[in-house]
């Protein structure tokens, strides 16, 4: 009997120091990093102080700049919102996609060409970066603005929780603007009825609620975007520093980069509250230019200088966006990459690493690359040229167009008479000489490119409008906010 009681006593005790060496072990497994990817509207390649802006106020990116890498050629894949939108949700050109303008666009009955029937909403035929990474095992959030729901069919439809977010969190119904009903925040901890803070609590709760397990939180900012309406407190604070011979100046777009400055500071925070800093991955960056003008008239919300233009247009002020990226152990703090880079290329960075079966699960046809080799090493190179295609026309911008930037060479295709630009962008960063003329042998190789790009995506084209007018070329039909 003795023996017995020690055999069981011997075996008891193997299975608790079994059971805690697998317990260790299971917790010295390394979790996947977190994934922030910190999402502006309509900010410019300047609308930051650490990007050049000399008026707007961002000591919380400037310290997230400090320590992790800047990436002084970063772009979106689109001169508008929605195309970009979904070009990080599927790794894919908008080209490629048919989803080419803001949803839901605009139509000029009358313009020199028609528009092509592209396609106004995400397919579910797509594998969203959302859906691949819940798959991997994370959990997935979406905060803020969406803009890829099908025109004219029921959100719930297309919406983020049906692409692969747990948790959907947009604007407050019947708010216009950036100002929410007075008494409409019962509990949060910021106490403000202003969109970018609410928002913000609820990015932040997320965060609380996930800490435990490996998370993708997408916040989709609206700022700074039309209207341009800013928190009463910063308006009147930069009110007072306005001066005359800034580059930036407007003070109410200055208190909405202010907003979405100190939403990214409370989220960083949270995550340092929780340490999870170290083992999270934090993007930031813009879904296209900023806004330098609208329906043909200068409303002076902001500069993109020294870049030409800005959202809608052909040129670098229309994609060229800030963007920061901090990986804790992989990216140096305040290095500096500047190989180009594009909004499709965070798809492939995200899946590979989460280093687990969301790898196995994505889209077929991906046009993006794994900016990881950069991250580790930001003098690396991918190797690859980067193209646009836009076949609309943009109240603030441009006829339809498309371009492509091979190694410091940008060339640019207007399809209503089928004129070239080419710049040099090491030279001329403010594509203000135009070498087609100059480089005929570069122009034509570059076009080639081009031609053959689009036939390989499938791009749409625009087409000759038989109700062509030339008086009334400009008119706009539907247009709508995007």
């Amino acid at each position: 009997m003795r023996h017995r009681r020690i055999l069981v006593t011997l075996t008891l005790v193997f299975f608790v120091v079994v059971s805690n060496c697998v317990a260790r072990s299971a917790d010295s497994t390394p979790k996947p990093p977190n994934i922030v990817f910190l999402f502006a509207d309509d900010l410019g390649w300047t609308g930051l102080r650490c990007f050049g802006s000399d008026f707007y106020e961002t000591p919380n990116l400037d310290r997230l700049a400090q320590s992790g890498m800047k990436f002084t050629n970063a772009y979106s894949a689109c001169t508008v919102c929605s195309p970009t939108r979904a070009s990080v949700m599927t790794g894919m050109y908008p080209a490629r996609l048919h989803l080419t303008d803001f949803i839901a666009g605009q139509h000029r009955p009358f313009a020199k060409l028609q528009i092509p029937d592209w396609t106004k909403g995400l397919d579910h035929s797509y594998v969203t970066i959302a859906e691949a990474l819940r798959d991997a095992g994370y959990k997935t959030a979406q905060i803020g603005k969406w803009h890829l729901n099908h025109a004219g069919r029921r959100a719930a439809e297309y919406g983020p929780s049906a692409h692969g977010f747990d948790v959907e969190i947009g604007k407050p119904q019947g708010m216009r603007g950036y100002q929410l009903k007075a008494g409409s925040i019962s509990e949060g901890e910021s106490k403000s009825e202003y969109l970018t803070d609410y928002l913000t609590d609820k990015a932040v709760e997320f965060i609380d609620s996930a800490k435990d397990k490996p998370f993708f939180l997408y916040f989709a900012y609206h700022v700074p975007h039309t209207p341009i309406e800013g928190r009463e407190d910063f308006v009147a604070a930069f009110t007072n520093k306005v001066r005359p011979d800034a580059i930036h100046k407007n003070p109410t777009y200055a208190a909405m980069v202010a907003s979405l400055d100190q939403s990214v500071g409370r989220v960083l925070q949270r995550l340092d509250q929780h340490g999870l800093t170290d083992n999270t991955l934090v993007v930031f960056t813009s879904d296209n230019g900023g806004l330098t003008q609208r329906y043909g008239k200068h409303d002076g919300f902001t500069e993109n200088l020294p870049l030409r233009r800005g959202k809608g247009s052909a040129y670098e002020g229309g994609v060229r966006v800030p963007t920061i990226v901090r990986w804790p152990g992989v990216t140096e703090a305040g290095s500096v990459c500047d190989e180009p880079v594009m909004t499709i290329d965070y798809y492939p960075t995200f899946l590979e690493i989460a280093s687990s079966r969301g790898n196995e699960v994505h889209n077929a046809s991906l046009d993006g690359r794994s900016i990881t080799p950069l991250l580790r090493d930001p003098s690396a190179t991918l190797g690859r040229d980067l193209y646009w295609h836009y076949p609309h026309y943009h109240a603030g911008g441009d006829s339809p167009y498309s371009a492509v930037r091979s190694g410091n060479w940008r060339l640019v295709e207007f399809h209503e008479d089928d004129r070239v630009e080419l710049y040099d962008l090491a030279k001329d960063i403010g594509e203000l000489h135009d070498l087609s003329a100059a480089v005929p042998q570069i122009a034509s190789q570059l076009r080639d490119k081009l031609h053959q790009w689009r036939k390989q995506v499938n791009a749409q084209m625009p087409t000759p409008n038989p109700n062509f007018d030339s008086a009334r070329a400009t008119q706009v039909g539907g247009r709508k906010r995007g």
